[in-house]
């Protein structure tokens, strides 16, 4: 007889799935089992899968069963599932970049932080999707993708946000423990804002992108979403790590250490207060002044702090368009790029290679200017906080073309690859909103420590979605 896994199981952490799992209150072959099936039901009601890995996952839980049988534990991620982006490849399985030109692509590798996983146990039961080609050139609608917009799990009517649109809707809904994504541009923290659950985008060279779809090179990360704060960490110390194939590689390793972070009363929080200035909705911003207070509380000395006034929009947009134009050239060169679904996106891939050298050069050298100033914001606090997202998720019918004219440490922290948490902190309009943390490079164990006494403190990120129609 089959186990019962009733609702609230498909939200528990990734430490109470294992500890269920060593306690052989079912094998992993039936987890496995319940969450392709949940994946795969309730995956297409929010445009949330690409394509299902049923088949290999199930094979491998068998192969795990027998671990947990002799008590051979891999890791904490050992016989969970989990869902990755549609950008990473999945050796002999689609890996499609929800984009119409790359239907039927197959790879014949995993992607390094896939490998990473499998190696140690965790088992991929699907890809997730995205907006085409992770957003490159620019869309205008949320349908900027082959499997459609992406449906926020807390009202299908409204945007589950991009480019990691999959991700974001298949850990809010429970239909995956937590999701490998990727942020060129925004692209963990915005789903994870509205979506309401706990984004992570490590410090740029920390994870490898072997395996993953280029879009910047110098600015794509490779990043996840979970439930919670110390779910990422142990996700984290997982797939961090340097990589000869990536040559944008840091050669450094993460160890999810939050206990050896120094006590919050001798560090010092730092915030822009023309931050909620910007956020035009009342119960938006009441929801981020209670998340402040709550963060404050923690015992950080604070500083308001001001972003020196640069132009990081501008320089992460025009970085982005000419290494994107690089690496899309075939595509525009034998016309593909028209089997787009969003024509504004096809467009502006093209336009991009009117970009000259001169263009490029200048965005350079204003970010090194870029990463010298915040380098000098953080030798006066520890941490930085800052809305995620200054609105709830849009609906499905909106423009969303000027969604990178927001908030500056959403530019800003890309442009120097530093690394950001956002936090669900409440809601509004029955919607999430959350709330991010950013730090030096490489201060990871920092920020999950916040995330981790945050969620101590609230209990945003236990709240559940209703059941889909």
């Amino acid at each position: 007889m089959e186990p019962n896994f009733p609702e609230e199981f498909f939200y528990l952490s990734l430490g109470e799935i294992q500890a269920k799992l060593r306690a052989k209150e079912f094998k992993v072959k039936e987890l496995t089992k319940a969450w392709c099936d949940r994946l795969e039901s309730r995956g297409p009601k929010y445009n949330a899968l690409a394509h299902s890995l049923r088949k290999p996952a199930m094979k491998a839980a068998k192969y795990h069963d027998k671990d947990f049988k002799r008590e051979r534990f891999r890791s904490p991620l050992h016989g969970i599932p989990y869902g990755a982006k549609d950008l990473l490849s999945y050796a002999n399985h689609p890996t499609e970049w929800g984009a119409p030109p790359f239907n039927g692509q197959v790879f014949k590798e995993h992607a390094k932080v896939i490998a990473k996983l499998e190696g140690v146990g965790a088992n991929c039961i699907g890809k997730l999707a995205m907006v085409e080609l992770a957003g490159g050139g620019g869309y205008r609608y949320p349908n900027a993708s082959s499997t459609g917009p992406g449906l926020n799990p807390w009202d299908v009517t409204r945007w589950s946000g991009g480019s990691s649109s999959g991700s974001g809707a298949a850990v809010a809904a429970g239909l995956v423990p937590f999701a490998l994504s990727s942020e060129t541009f925004g692209s963990i923290l915005i789903p994870a804002a509205y979506c309401g659950v706990t984004g992570l985008r490590p410090t740029y060279g920390l994870v490898s992108r072997s395996g993953a779809m280029a879009l910047s090179w110098t600015m794509d990360k490779i990043g996840l979403m979970c439930r919670t704060a110390e779910d990422c960490g142990l996700v984290l110390q997982v797939i961090a790590g340097g990589d000869g194939d990536d040559p944008g590689s840091a050669d450094k390793s993460f160890y999810y250490t939050p206990e050896y972070v120094r006590p919050f009363s001798e560090m010092r929080i730092g915030w822009d207060p023309a931050d909620l200035d910007a956020v035009e909705d009342p119960a938006v911003r009441q929801a981020l002044r209670e998340a402040i207070q709550v963060l404050l509380k923690l015992g950080f000395q604070v500083k308001e702090v001001k972003l020196p006034d640069l132009p990081y929009a501008t320089v992460a947009s025009t970085i982005i368009a000419c290494e994107m134009a690089s690496v899309f050239e075939p595509l525009v060169a034998d016309g593909r790029i028209q089997q787009l679904v969003d024509k504004a996106q096809a467009a502006g891939i093209v336009a991009a290679t009117e970009y000259k050298a001169t263009d490029y050069l200048k965005a350079m050298r204003l970010r090194r200017v870029i990463q010298d100033a915040m380098a000098k914001v953080f030798d006066g606090v520890d941490v930085l906080i800052s809305p995620s997202r200054a609105k709830v998720a849009e609906r499905i019918t909106d423009r969303i073309d000027d969604w990178r004219s927001s908030l500056p440490l959403l530019a800003a922290g890309n442009v120097a690859g530093l690394p950001a948490l956002s936090l669900p902190c409440g809601f509004a309009q029955n919607l999430p909103v959350g709330i991010s943390v950013v730090s030096r490079a490489f201060q990871e164990n920092l920020l999950l420590a916040v995330g981790k006494q945050f969620q101590a403190q609230t209990d945003w990120h236990k709240r559940r979605p209703p059941l889909p129609a």
